[in-house]
C-alpha cells in the first residue's frame, strides 16, 4: 500500500513539474515575439523595386521550397529562378507554380504570420536600404517542421 502511494506521489510531482516547465517555455516564446517583431529602429522602410536579383537560401520545415536559389524579379514576378544546389534543383523539377517567392512575397508571409499570432517572427533587414536579409517564422513553437527560414544574399536592385 505504501509503495503504491509513493508511486502516486512521484507521478504527481512529475506531472506538475512538466506543467511548470511548459509555462516557462510559453513565457519565453512570448518574449521572443515582442523583442523580435519590429524592424530595428532607424532602418529605412523598404519598397520592392520594379526589378532586382537576389540569392535565396530556404531551409527549415517540411516543404517543397528547400535549397539555394538565384532569383530574378521583374514587375513583382519571378521571371527566372535557378537551383544552386541539389535540393533547389529537385524543388524546381516539381514545376510548382510560384514556388520561389519574391522578396515582397516573403515580407508579406512574415507580416501575415505576425498578424495571425505566430509564436515567432523574426525579420532582419539591411541597414542601408531596408531590404530583408533574413526571415524566420515559427507558427507554433511546439509543432515539428512548420518553421520557415529564409536567408537573402547578393541582393541588387535594377
Amino acid at each position: 500500500m505504501r509503495i503504491r502511494n509513493a508511486l502516486y506521489g512521484i507521478a504527481a510531482v512529475a506531472a506538475l513539474g512538466g506543467c511548470a516547465n511548459q509555462a516557462a517555455n510559453q513565457t519565453a516564446n512570448q518574449t521572443d515575439i515582442v523583442a523580435a517583431a519590429p524592424a530595428p529602429a532607424g532602418s529605412p522602410a523598404w519598397t520592392e523595386p520594379p526589378s532586382y536579383k537576389f540569392t535565396l537560401t530556404s531551409s527549415c520545415g517540411e516543404r517543397a521550397l528547400i535549397g539555394r536559389f538565384k532569383v530574378t524579379v521583374s514587375q513583382g514576378f519571378v521571371t527566372r529562378d535557378e537551383g544552386l544546389d541539389d535540393a533547389a534543383r529537385r524543388a524546381l523539377m516539381l514545376r510548382l507554380s510560384k514556388l520561389v517567392p519574391t522578396l515582397g512575397e516573403l515580407k508579406a508571409e512574415a507580416d501575415t504570420a505576425r498578424k495571425e499570432g505566430a509564436d515567432q517572427v523574426v525579420v532582419e533587414v539591411d541597414p542601408v536600404d531596408g531590404h530583408p536579409t533574413s526571415i524566420r517564422i515559427d507558427p507554433r513553437a511546439n509543432a515539428i517542421d512548420d518553421e520557415s527560414c529564409y536567408d537573402i544574399s547578393d541582393y541588387s536592385a535594377g
